[in-house]
């Protein structure tokens, strides 16, 4: 199915042009076919990039903005035909034309763009030199990204540093200001709503939001907010978009429908006074075949569905428009609650006072001759060639073949001007086909132009019956259902307004406060939130001048009424007072604390309230730098330095004028980058043996490290500051364990196999003297000794290599271990030595002095054992000197029970005790097999059992 045209008009201006955008089947070429007389007849113009998006200039019609699939931004001024790149890495829908009226330059565009250094900006640039000369860059810092919209008289887009994202708003072009939420709202998400008559709708999702978001208003700068509607549903949509259900009613201003999500339970509320107070929509009293609807307020009303279409050539499930006004049309139900699966049609005349079911199904709409005629396609995925339209407002419909073929149609479209009867439906026959546009023109079905006395008023009126709406009552011109005229383009909707006097509900609450719960009683009334002090000056407030304290309530600037009630009457101006500093701080340019030596440092001082022009600066650098500013945090001036020494600097900065002082500190570590990590461990332990596992650095920065460690499959890692760990394992096998040093900007990793085991011994081993000079002391070297001993014994004594285990313990003298551990359990090596004979082999290879290696220098390296009186044989498992001790013991009592066994056979109760040996025997027994001679391996946290031994087996061992 090809792709749907991207037709774009240029309005809202009078216009006769078209283009239209072709769908490619390869991608080397796209084409635009560009119309100058209402879609009779097309040019086709070739060009060399794919188009995303088209934006039209709003003033002069032949200007066009392309935005391409590649991020790039071309501009052609004679509509399509030329073409000159303008930007290279736009974001896209964050291309904007200027307002006229507000931006000086009519030309001006508006645009967010990534840098090359990945970061994105907002600048501006004439269309005309754009590509030629360097874009202004209006906010000095980096914004985030997709944030960047240009409305109206505003300007916003957010900002985030050390995780605290700020949103920023410029009214009429002025300096950039953050905008003020209330104190708590804590924002996750802010979408624009509405920009409209000098104030600003955000939608805001509070920390404690998921599928909703409260609606809050603004002063006509779009600085301060104040709430007017909680928990307005949400949906999340591909690309991250979020469609939030509040709709602008076009035609009538201050009317806005919303969805309320509340438990669940999802409702449509209308307001007509810019969201001062909300009402349930009315339900029709009968449905469209005239029977009754049985549904009654307060348990039931009407809901409507307020999504976009994601076709943007046909109309949303609510349908309105500023030529219009008090039309609206919108898909949805009857009942307690809104229903997804239900999108019953229904129409109002009257801007949402009465309500009449016109359709069981979705259709699209479109309004032609200010919705003087009412066009109606069927919402389908089947071919159509008939659409329905009506001239009174819904009451009846008419059907209208426009094509003789069914067609999918994909949109609906107007020609130019509000006043228009001709509409082009588009769409395509098959799959395959190529694009039909069929136009429908309802002129000849009106034989006249309207007037006067074909013109009927209705009065806007909430649902309270009041007239007074924003200040004023208004009287709107309608055709009479009767006439069969057209309105034209003279006709004005709007017959008269006249102002009121202002009541309460012409007041809002102002920033800081919050009305009350509703009471039957009395009227709502504002009252200041807990952490808003009205009486305090601002935090912009500068000695000299003055200040409003505000009453808690404030009119909206679109309310026009006079006279009357004045909530604002008790406004008291005041002088600013000299006010202290307060919100000081003191960061590094890049949100960063850690540098390297030698590296540039800028440091910027930021005061969020408090005077600034008559405050003095002490600023400490921590390294003997010291400077006192005046203005510092007005002129935004930044600190320059450079940290020639590795180590941890104190930065202090200490604010003070006459009213008071604050102070800030931040700890700067200055760093190299780190360049080696080496995990020194003891290969193999025993069970629930302390094990240090030594994370070798360098350089070695002290108390700049954090060390990262894991152990086996563990998640979750121990930290530390100290570069070693001490731990044991309580079970048998192989266990990796992983170091990560963090020091600064840099991080390095390393990580060692542990063996665990239950049986092995180790044997204390020194070098000749020679070695400690050619010693330096890092973990290769001690490998590389390591390896070449266990080799020179596997060869001397034909003990497999596998089942010895050299480790050089770090520092001098130079000494070792040697772990002999259990042959693996498979068939023996010729004129390999037994493993109950290995300990012996060893010792007399190393008492003979047969084990040596040669050094650089000339000398000769020999490797022995170490004194065993200080440095005894150690057993696996950790049972050491106690092991030892036991041992003895347990051979003492074994040859008791030899002796009581040969000598006292005879006795009574040996059979008793014959079976209880043999108990033991099954109970104790080694896994390991028990040759003839001494069996020197003791099993590591048993205490060191032997069993199974007679008395020349004994005397074997002892004496060996």
């Amino acid at each position: 199915m090809p792709e749907n045209p991207a037709v774009r008009e240029a309005e809202p201006f009078r216009s006769s042009r078209i283009i239209l955008v072709s769908s490619s089947l390869n991608d080397r070429d796209q084409s635009l076919f560009l119309s100058t007389d209402e879609g009779a007849t097309f040019q086709k113009q070739l060009i060399t990039f794919f188009v995303e998006t088209l934006i039209f200039h709003p003033k002069e019609e032949d200007k066009v903005v392309a935005y391409t699939k590649e991020s790039k931004v071309y501009l052609s001024t004679d509509l399509g035909k030329k073409w000159t790149l303008l930007q290279e890495r736009a974001t896209k829908d964050r291309v904007f034309w200027a307002v006229a009226g507000v931006d000086g330059e009519p030309d001006l565009i508006h645009m967010e763009i990534q840098d090359l250094s990945g970061g994105f900006r907002y600048v501006t640039c004439q269309s005309q030199n754009c590509s030629d000369r360097t874009p202004t860059i209006p906010f000095a810092s980096s914004i985030d990204h997709n944030s960047l919209t240009v409305q109206d008289d505003y300007i916003f887009f957010k900002a985030t540093t050390a995780n605290r994202t700020k949103y920023y708003v410029s009214y009429r072009r002025n300096e950039f200001v953050l905008m003020k939420l209330p104190k708590y709202a804590l924002p996750k998400d802010l979408q624009i709503i509405s920009t409209d008559e000098n104030e600003v709708f955000v939608a805001v999702q509070e920390w404690y939001q998921t599928d909703t978001y409260n609606l809050y208003q603004s002063d006509p700068q779009g600085v301060y907010y104040s709430i007017v509607l909680e928990n307005v549903r949400s949906t999340k949509q591909p690309e991250e978009n979020v469609l939030i259900d509040i709709l602008e009613v076009r035609g009538v201003k201050g009317v806005f429908l919303a969805n309320q999500k509340i438990d669940g339970k999802v409702t449509t509320l209308i307001t007509y006074n810019k969201g001062r107070d909300w009402d349930y929509l009315t339900p029709p009293a009968i449905d469209m075949n005239g029977k009754p609807t049985n549904c009654k307020p307060p348990d039931c009303h009407l809901h409507l569905h307020l999504r976009w279409a994601d076709n943007p050539y046909v109309s949303g499930t609510v349908h309105t428009k500023d030529t219009a006004p008090g039309l609206i049309m919108g898909a949805g139900n009857l009942g307690s609650q809104l229903v997804e699966y239900k999108e019953e049609m229904y129409i109002t005349s009257d801007c949402g006072n009465t309500w009449r079911q016109v359709f069981e199904e979705e259709h699209h709409i479109l309004y032609l001759d200010h919705g003087g005629v009412i066009v109606a396609i069927k919402d389908t995925s089947i071919p159509l060639k008939i659409l329905k339209f009506s001239i009174d407002e819904g009451h009846t419909w008419s059907t209208h073949n426009f094509t003789s073929t069914s067609v999918f149609v994909d949109g609906l479209l107007s020609e130019p001007g509000d006043e228009t009867l001709v509409m082009t439906v588009f769409g395509h026959i098959s799959f395959r086909s190529d694009w039909e546009l069929v136009k429908v023109d309802f002129r000849p079905s009106f034989p006249r132009q309207c007037t006067e006395d074909d013109y009927d008023y209705w009065n806007l009126t909430n649902l309270q019956g009041n007239h007074c709406i924003m200040g004023q009552q208004r009287s709107f011109r309608k055709r009479k259902t009767t006439s069969w005229c057209i309105k034209g383009q003279s006709f004005t909707s709007v017959l008269t307004s006249s102002v009121c006097k202002c009541s309460s509900s012409d007041f809002f609450c102002d920033y800081g406060f919050e009305r009350s719960a509703p009471s039957k009683s009395e009227a709502r009334k504002c009252f200041a939130n807990f952490w808003f002090n009205p009486d305090l000056p601002p935090e912009d407030c500068v000695l000299g001048q003055a200040y409003t304290s505000s009453p808690g309530y404030r009119k909206v600037v679109s309310n026009v009424c006079e006279g009357g009630v004045d909530l604002q009457r008790y406004v008291f101006q005041h002088q600013c007072p000299l006010t202290a500093p307060r919100g000081l701080r003191v960061s590094i340019k890049g949100e960063t604390v850690a540098v390297k030596p030698g590296e540039d440092v800028t440091f910027v001082v930021r005061q969020e309230q408090g005077d600034v022009v008559n405050t003095k600066y002490l600023v400490d650098l921590g390294d003997g730098f010291k400077a006192v500013y005046v203005n510092l945090t007005v002129t935004g001036e930044p600190i320059r330095h450079r940290y020639e020494n590795p180590g941890i600097y104190r930065v202090f900065v200490k604010a003070e004028n006459a009213a008071g002082h604050e102070e800030t500190v931040l700890f700067v570590q200055v760093n190299s980058p780190l360049r080696a990590l080496h995990l020194e461990v003891v290969p193999v332990i025993g069970v629930n043996q302390e094990v240090n596992l030594t994370a070798i650095l360098l350089p070695q920065n002290p108390n700049l490290t954090v060390f990262y460690w894991w152990i086996g499959n563990n998640l979750q890692p121990l930290l530390s500051l100290d570069n070693f760990l001490v731990t044991q394992f309580s079970e048998t096998g192989e266990v990796r364990v992983t170091v990560q040093a963090s020091c600064g900007n840099s991080m390095l990793q390393d990580s060692k196999v542990i063996r665990v085991l239950d049986q092995f011994q180790v044997l204390p081993l020194k070098f000749t003297k020679h070695l400690d000079m050619y010693n330096p002391n890092i973990p290769e070297w001690r490998e590389d000794i390591g390896l070449v001993v266990t080799r020179l014994l596997s060869e001397e004594t034909n003990i497999p290599e596998e089942t010895l285990l050299t480790v050089v313990k770090p520092g001098l003298p130079t000494t070792a271990d040697l772990h002999v551990l259990l042959p693996s359990p498979k068939p023996k090596r010729k004129r390999s030595v037994p493993s109950d004979k290995r300990i012996t082999a060893i010792k007399q290879a190393l008492n003979a002095h047969n084990i040596s290696f040669f050094l650089r220098g000339g000398f000769w390296v020999l490797v022995t054992l170490r004194d065993t009186d200080s440095d005894s044989q150690r057993i696996g498992g950790g049972g050491g000197y106690w092991a030892l001790i036991v041992l003895f013991l347990i051979c003492l009592f074994a040859i008791g029970a030899f002796i009581l066994y040969k000598f006292k056979r005879k006795l009574p109760g040996r059979t008793v005790y014959a079976q209880m040996h043999n108990e033991k025997e099954q109970e104790m027994t080694s896994p390991v097999n028990h040759s003839e001679d001494t069996q020197n391996i003791i099993q590591g946290n048993h205490s060191g059992v032997v069993l199974s031994i007679n008395s020349r087996e004994m005397h074997s061992y002892l004496v060996s």
